[in-house]
């Protein structure tokens, strides 16, 4: 399908602009919108970034620093524009028309003029504008009438919804929405989302239209429109309300707010009044998961993790280190880092290193893991998430060469099982990552080099019918380019895509009483964290998690995904993960990014996945697929001054105090907690710098990520308490509040420079006084009879306060959300 709407994209951006003189011409996609999407935006098709047609070109004008990857293309994806390599700015440059191809690059100096003019030979215009140009403003909201601009609907207070957030299957759900009088009728609609892939695909189909009914205007002057539905099936479900008033039909939607990686915007909460658009994909639809009742594993929410990128934490056999001119990197050779503290060799940059990208070694080993165990451990984690350990070519282990064998650079078969039980001694489980979408090109799966035994699909460079893996893969023998001859995931050669349908693959995988899943649990894995989930299909996870539940039911299921994850968590899917959502909100908040934003952020989470998930989130800071937290923050390698390493390791500390007090489990990426920073692949991936290797850790730091770790072990409403809504919120603070059956906590942070003092109600269910500060242990000032606290929150860092929690009568609708105070 998307071929066709390619083609004939192309046909009609050729034809209307045969000739380019001083001649406009008719916009060769009526109708449709193309955007600028790419780094700086999470590759979103926001409407900032829309071109707009101006007689035979599309243009924007839009504020950008830095270097960026971008492309220009429609919405859906179905088709953009985009070439190999970089981008000068001020002059034009041939692109090419292609169904997800490769992105540009430029770096932008502050303001600049994207022009695409269309035709035969498409070129693409970046002209650097003077920093002080001004934006074109955003369109002005064109719905005027007092009526209309009062109704509110808010789908965090179950005033407004009820109950609160996802809900299970069978769940009747009230819909309230208020106005002022004169409005004539009001309905609810509600939808289905088509849930595919990486959700390129925003779709949405119709499944009711609810009339709500009007209760007469209560003290306050407002109407109320109310009315229920009935939720029958597990999916992810859109609503919105359409207003008639006065003969003029409106709409009621979701908000503008941005969640990070995530498509659609819209936040949920109040939402916003705005005219009908043309184009239903226009509405930004409030967002409602409907779940079949799944358990996670209780110890989920108990977890703190260590992060290991095993190659790089510790070399504790130097016996089976790679060895250039030995071991083979596809049909080349490897390279090997003699000093320990070096940075990671990066092609290219005229470090001396080669050609080839993660081909460069440390010797880092799964002897080097158990060495460091008890070290591990007195950081605060007891669950390690480590990277792919199987026999791979490269570094990082994700082109899987041989998924039952552990590298012989990393060690054996009997040196992960002891991994499992040194680390169960010492209460810590070990969830390994795998990713079962694509192999590796260099494996004896497809053995593209003729290195792996002979009985490759693509054995040799050639096609191999007669593998026993063929039919894992899919290939085009009409192609003359070997590269072309197979499907690479997103275009990269090296991992070729595997088909996951193929029964034989299946099996493999997780279906035989020997398959990959079953193997590494039966070895000691306590779960597993599966990579790029989605893009693979919903039915395959559906049984793998069968299988992996049977093997060992209380295995965690972790996804690997950047947006709001939400289809993964219907019930049959997966359990976990990792919450890219959260790193980027807190890091910007960390960054001295507005605290609303943040909360906004973590709060659509909240809503709108089921609370067994939400409490056992893997809550990231670091990655090994993105830059690290202090570069981010201000460390950038080699080029910060000592004053702005010691602000961006603060900023730091404040980001994993937000971390270690939030719901979910911390996940510390290795060397985190002793100042390691770099910035994206490979500099994230260096070394941790240990003393009798001749690094330098900041002692100073870890004994700041310990005390933090404690104080999360040592208070279980930190871990289990429910957190209720948002005692506060401005610009730099945030007040939260948590409470279990004992305790009643007040987590409270401030990215400002100064410290601050607020006053905030005393939450519902707590004793009003004693108030404790759960790291110095002062008592905290209350005032009993207006039943408030005073507290005073210091510049870029926070503090948890303690009460009894006092007996409150239990409310149905209260089961997640409070109404505060």
């Amino acid at each position: 399908m998307k071929s066709h709407r390619l083609a004939a994209s192309a046909l009609l951006l050729a034809a209307a602009t045969q000739a380019f003189a001083a001649d406009c011409h008719p916009d060769p996609l009526p109708g449709r919108s193309i955007y600028l999407r790419g780094s700086f935006n999470d590759w979103r098709a926001d409407d900032e970034t829309a071109l707009s047609y101006v007689c035979d070109h599309y243009e924007l004008v839009a504020r950008l620093s830095g270097a960026q990857s971008f492309k220009v293309g429609d919405e859906d994806w179905d088709f953009d524009f985009g070439a190999p390599g970089d981008i000068t700015l001020n002059s034009g440059v041939p692109v090419a028309l292609a169904a997800k191809g490769q992105a540009l690059k430029a770096t932008f100096n502050g303001v600049a003029r994207i022009s695409l003019t269309p035709g035969p030979a498409p070129t693409l215009t970046v002209t650097d504008l003077p920093a002080d140009t001004p934006l074109p403003p955003p369109a002005a909201s064109t719905v005027t009438d007092p009526v209309a601009l009062s109704l509110a609907f808010d789908s965090q207070d179950v005033a407004d919804k009820s109950p609160y957030g996802a809900v299970v299957v069978g769940t009747e759900v009230t819909f309230s929405l208020s106005a002022l009088p004169g409005v004539d009728a009001v309905t609810l609609v509600v939808e289905k989302r088509r849930l595919e892939g990486n959700y390129d695909v925003l779709d949405y189909s119709e499944l009711a239209r609810v009339p709500l009914a009007r209760a007469p205007a209560g003290a306050d002057g407002r109407e109320r429109w109310s009315g229920r539905y009935r939720f029958d099936a597990a999916a992810v479900y859109g609503y919105w309300f359409e207003a008639k008033i006065g003969g003029r039909t409106v709409l009621f939607e979701n908000n503008p707010t941005p969640v990070y990686w995530t498509r659609e915007r819209g936040a949920g909460g109040a939402g916003v009044v705005a005219e009908m658009p043309s184009n239903a994909k226009r509405i930004r639809r409030y967002r409602q998961t409907v779940y079949t009742p799944y358990t996670v594993p209780a110890w989920a929410s108990d977890a703190v993790y260590y992060y290991i990128f095993p190659e790089r934490f510790r070399n504790g056999d130097r016996r089976n280190d790679p060895r250039p001119g030995v071991d083979r990197f596809h049909d080349k050779t490897v390279e090997f880092h003699e000093h320990w503290n070096d940075k990671p060799w990066r092609p290219g940059s005229g470090d001396g290193s080669d050609d080839q990208w993660s081909n460069d070694f440390f010797g880092g080993d799964i002897a080097g893991i158990i060495q460091k165990l008890d070290y591990i451990r007195s950081v605060g984690a007891n669950t390690l998430y480590i990277t792919p350990m199987f026999t791979a070519a490269s570094n990082h282990k994700y082109d899987t060469a041989d998924w039952k064998h552990i590298d012989p650079h990393f060690g054996t078969n009997a040196d992960f099982e002891r991994l499992c039980r040194e680390a169960a001694k010492r209460g810590i489980r070990v969830l390994p990552d795998a990713s079962l979408n694509h192999s590796g090109a260099d494996s004896i799966y497809f053995d593209r080099y003729g290195t792996r035994g002979g009985q490759g699909a693509f054995e040799g460079g050639r096609i191999n019918a007669a593998s026993p893996y063929a039919s894992w893969y899919t290939f085009d023998a009409t192609q003359a380019e070997p590269d072309k001859q197979f499907k690479g995931w997103v275009g990269v050669a090296d991992l070729p895509e595997l088909n996951k349908a193929d029964p034989s693959y299946r099996a493999f995988a997780y279906g035989a009483p020997d398959s990959v899943t079953r193997t590494w649990l039966n070895a000691g894995a306590s779960g597993w964290r599966m990579d790029v989930a989605p893009w693979v299909p919903d039915d395959f996870w559906r049984e793998w998690r069968a299988v992996v539940k049977q093997t060992k039911p209380d295995a965690l299921t972790v996804s690997e995904t950047w947006f709001d994850a939400s289809k993964f968590f219907l019930g049959d899917e997966f359990d976990s993960t990792m919450n890219y959502i959260f790193r980027d909100a807190v890091l910007d908040y960390a960054n001295g990014g507005d605290a609303r934003r943040m909360v906004a952020n973590l709060e659509e989470i909240r809503e709108a996945y089921p609370p067994q998930t939400f409490a056992a989130l893997m809550n990231l800071l670091s990655t090994h697929d993105s830059a690290r937290s202090l570069h981010v923050l201000g460390d950038v390698d080699g080029k910060a001054t000592p004053a702005e390493v010691a602000l961006a390791k603060q900023k730091l500390r404040l980001a994993v105090f937000f971390q270690m007090t939030y719901p979910g489990s911390p996940a510390i990426f290795y060397g985190d907690e002793v100042g390691v920073t770099g910035g994206p692949d490979p500099m994230n991936r260096g070394t941790y710098p240990w003393a009798d290797r001749g690094g330098h850790p900041d002692n100073a730091l870890l004994a700041d990520f310990r005390r933090l770790t404690k104080l999360r072990h040592d208070l279980p409403v930190l871990r289990h308490g429910q957190l209720m809504a948002p005692l506060h919120v401005d610009e730099h603070v945030v007040v939260l509040a948590r409470r279990d059956a004992n305790t009643v906590a007040i987590t409270a942070t401030n990215n400002g420079d100064a410290a601050r003092t607020l006053t905030v109600p005393v939450p519902r269910g707590a004793s009003p006084f004693p108030w404790t500060d759960a790291l110095s242990h002062v008592p905290a000032q209350v005032d009993i009879a207006a039943r408030t606290l005073t507290i005073v929150v210091p510049a870029r860092s926070g503090v948890v306060l303690l009460a009894r929690a006092s007996h409150v009568p239990k409310r149905a609708d209260a089961a997640m959300r409070d109404s505060q105070p």
